[in-house]
């Protein structure tokens, strides 16, 4: 007998593997690694059973019956500030830690054993994902923390802390980024933390005020050092342990856990730092600039995030409108019904294919610094893009669904609330459009990235992808009148600074399907080349025509391959 208090639904239908199901991401992963991702197939597929059998349900659970509480007083009157989480949450975040979604891209660290890259980890966010956002959360931050302390940390506080937060032995500390406070928001650079230096350490006053994880066991902070400059120069970024060297617990005060809309799995609170122990990482001027190193990491693995959650409603959408009879069919034989299912298909295929160039884009800058204008590009345009499209494709599945999708029998309720963060955490669309502009300003390379990353596809697209190749041309033309009419007048800059970079996600990730589908016409497959017309149609075309037209008649034919990701024959591109 299962026991309810810990296990969560125990009644719903088995899940078919996702990694196993998902033809698109393992094509995916097959073309950025061609030659390691063979290596990975079986434990990335493992990895999506256990999202799907252990971690889906205990998300149900800690959402609707038992999310973390605080517990201020231990049973004498002490104060303890600790969170208390459910039986089944502390054990999948135990596991995924021991599974290595943090740890295998430092795997010299335990056994000599080689790295894995980011890609594959950023795989396993997006599997980890489908299941429950309140647990992608905190490894996001995880692994941010991680990746500053072996990239940029001074050797003694990176030997010292790294190697907690990468242990795959089930006993790993997790992390959290303390950059917002209540005056400030997105201001990063408006910080009121100070840091006062006591010796071989720092002791930290200040509040912030959206702390995720909280609770966790070690967090970035940034502050200002007593006397330092103002704004975003003056700030250095601080290790924040919860226990201190000696053994003894941190001083900090949780003041109280938010009563959030969605990712209530996660507790995030309010930390109130008072003569809080902290080591040094960067001084000014380089703290600012180190926390967005953390926050760019974050940002990639809100990517994955929002394409997990518009995958999990796609295929809970398919699987029940396949099953569906209404007026003697299956309703996913009526073309309506097709259009909506397709309406979530193709803009996450479209987004895979921008979040991985962002997830690859991460390795290769690791490699050569030279990548780094493309990765700020690539993720800034993929955040965006892929948040906003996971909203939409959760009403849209909700809407195929129908009033089950408004119960809680089924997961829609828990994605739809928990999607909402997606545009929020890591900077608003609005933050991310100021960071576009940075990278397009007159002497930023971020436009000659872009502009060159489209030439290259182009002239390679074949004959056969003639129609979207001169509708990405057109929207390029666009892209170079926009630009050309914000340079010069900030105002201007900042009023279409959103809409420029809407136009960009779409140009950019229309061209990257035009890519996926040349490789596929090669192998004679057209389906991709099929999914990138559907995204030109629907993102790049005067909106008049969107959609509407006789053009669409043949979506019919081949729906089953296009739902199911398997290959169509090349000769029916020109019929269709």
């Amino acid at each position: 007998m299962t026991d309810a208090t810990t296990a969560g639904p125990t009644d719903r239908p088995p899940q078919a593997n996702w990694f196993s199901r998902d033809l698109n991401l393992q094509s995916i992963l097959a073309r950025r690694w061609p030659d390691g991702i063979d290596r990975w197939r079986e434990p990335l597929a493992d990895f999506a059973a256990w999202a799907a059998a252990e971690v889906d349900p205990q998300a149900e659970f800690s959402d609707r019956t038992a999310p973390p509480e605080l517990e201020a007083y231990d049973r004498a009157g002490r104060r303890i500030d600790r969170v208390r989480y459910n039986p089944a949450w502390r054990a999948v975040s135990r596991e995924v830690y021991r599974r290595g979604i943090v740890g295998l891209n430092y795997g010299a660290l335990e056994s000599g054993s080689e790295a894995a890259p980011f890609l594959v980890t950023f795989a396993m966010g997006y599997l980890l994902a489908q299941a429950d956002i309140s647990l992608h959360c905190p490894v996001t931050m995880t692994g941010a923390v991680a990746h500053v302390l072996d990239r940029y940390a001074p050797a003694a506080v990176r030997d010292a802390y790294l190697p907690d937060l990468v242990r795959t032995d089930g006993e790993a500390l997790t992390g959290g980024t303390w950059a917002t406070e209540l005056h400030g928001g997105s201001d990063v650079g408006a910080t009121t933390t100070t840091a006062r230096p006591a010796g071989d350490h720092v002791l930290l006053d200040g509040l912030k005020w959206f702390v995720s994880n909280a609770g966790g066991g070690l967090a970035l902070a940034t502050a200002r050092p007593e006397g330092a400059a103002e704004g975003g120069a003056g700030l250095g970024l601080y290790l924040v342990p919860a226990t201190r060297p000696d053994g003894g617990p941190n001083p900090m005060r949780i003041r109280r856990l938010k009563d959030k809309l969605g990712t209530r799995g996660i507790a995030t609170g309010e930390v109130e730092l008072d003569g809080t122990w902290a080591v040094e990482v960067a001084p000014p001027p380089d703290g600012l600039k180190l926390m967005m190193e953390a926050l760019e990491f974050s940002r990639l693995q809100n990517v994955m995030g929002a394409l997990g959650v518009q995958r999990r409603v796609f295929v809970e959408a398919l699987d029940y409108a396949a099953a569906r009879v209404a007026f003697g069919r299956p309703i996913t034989a009526f073309p309506m019904l097709q259009d909506e299912l397709l309406r979530i298909l193709v803009p996450l295929e479209a987004g895979c294919a921008l979040g991985f160039e962002a997830a690859a884009a991460f390795d290769a800058a690791l490699a050569d610094a030279a990548a780094r204008p493309w990765l700020r590009l690539v993720t800034a345009l993929a955040k965006f893009r892929t948040a906003e499209d996971a909203n939409t494709a959760c009403r849209v599945a909700m809407e195929v669904v129908g009033g089950n999708a408004y119960t809680y029998d089924y997961p829609f309720a828990r994605l739809l609330r928990d999607a909402q963060v997606l545009s929020i955490w890591e900077g608003p669309a609005n933050i991310q459009a100021l960071e576009l502009l940075r990278l397009l300003g007159n002497r930023a390379p971020g436009h000659e990235a872009f502009e060159a990353r489209l030439a290259g596809i182009l002239d390679a697209a074949p004959a056969d992808l003639d129609g979207p190749a001169q509708a990405l041309a057109a929207a390029r033309a666009d892209f170079r009148a926009a630009l050309s009419h914000i340079r010069g007048d900030g105002a201007e800059a900042q009023r279409h600074a959103r809409r420029l970079m809407g136009l960009m996600a779409d140009i950019l990730a229309a061209a990257l399907l035009v890519e996926e589908a040349a490789e596929g016409l090669a192998r004679g497959d057209a389906r991709k080349a099929l999914v990138a017309r559907l995204f030109v149609e629907d993102r790049l075309a005067p909106p008049a025509r969107r959609g509407i037209g006789p053009g669409r008649a043949w979506v019919s034919r081949h729906f089953d391959a296009l739902v199911g990701g398997a290959p169509i024959a090349a000769d029916h591109l020109a019929k269709s």
